[in-house]
């Protein structure tokens, strides 16, 4: 990789400011100053930019608690006006880069997970890899347990041509239920529950296939994910 390029990958710097950092002498690979930007330097490459050791941005996984009134999303348009972006809660370079595996509504919050890896990202949102999601469900009026059949069953949804695939659902309380489902339709639990005739008045997700929301992560908190919980999507 060219060396103006590898300064790039590793910082917020554009290319024509890398270029007047290294004409500039502020940068060194194995311990020499180089100012040719066409110098090819490997990942390897011990390279120091004003004394301070710089790494390429490689593919970042993270957990992030999503709190209420923020969007999953990177677009601009009437809703990006009133909320912010789930993507300013993250101290991290080459944030454009980043993209959301599997989206929350603005009121709802708990588990989202940010990467700009393309492939993985796509093993939790196809529909055809059926990735669990799990949501902690608040409802406006008490649910009869009768209601765990249809939901296994799979229930019509005003607009589908088909019913949801099945889902299971754990009462916690009459009026608190545990939901898992392996579809991501637009406002998929909302239109559930609404079908039955109930309404959500609360809603978290707790996991996304073998992810679970750390206990320790605050609303709006987040980290990278271990090496376990990459491998497992």
């Amino acid at each position: 990789m060219r060396l103006d390029k590898f300064l790039c990958e590793s910082t917020e710097l554009t290319r024509s400011e890398s270029k007047r950092l290294l004409k500039a002498g502020s940068v060194t690979v194995e311990g020499i100053i180089v100012k040719n930007p066409a110098c090819k330097v490997s990942d390897d490459s011990e390279i120091l930019l004003d004394g301070a050791p710089l790494n390429r941005v490689g593919f970042r996984y993270i957990m992030l608690n999503k709190p209420v009134d923020t969007l999953c999303s990177t677009l601009s348009g009437t809703e990006a006006e009133r909320y912010p972006s789930v993507i300013e809660l993250l101290d991290v370079i080459k944030s454009d880069r980043l993209r959301i595996a599997g989206r929350l509504d603005a009121d709802t919050t708990g588990l989202v997970l940010i990467t700009d890896d393309g492939q993985w990202s796509h093993r939790i949102t196809s529909p055809v890899k059926k990735c669990s999601k799990r949501y902690r469900v608040e409802l406006a009026m008490p649910l009869d347990h009768s209601a765990i059949e249809p939901f296994a069953e799979g229930i019509q949804l005003h607009g589908e041509k088909k019913p949801t695939r099945p889902a299971q659902l754990e009462f916690i309380s009459d009026q608190e239920v545990l939901l898992t489902i392996h579809e991501g339709k637009y406002h998929q639990v909302k239109r559930m529950f609404a079908a039955l005739g109930n309404r959500v008045t609360a809603l978290h997700r707790e996991q996304i296939g073998a992810i679970t929301l750390d206990p320790e992560l605050e609303a709006g908190e987040w980290r990278y994910l271990t090496e376990e919980e990459i491998n497992s999507i």
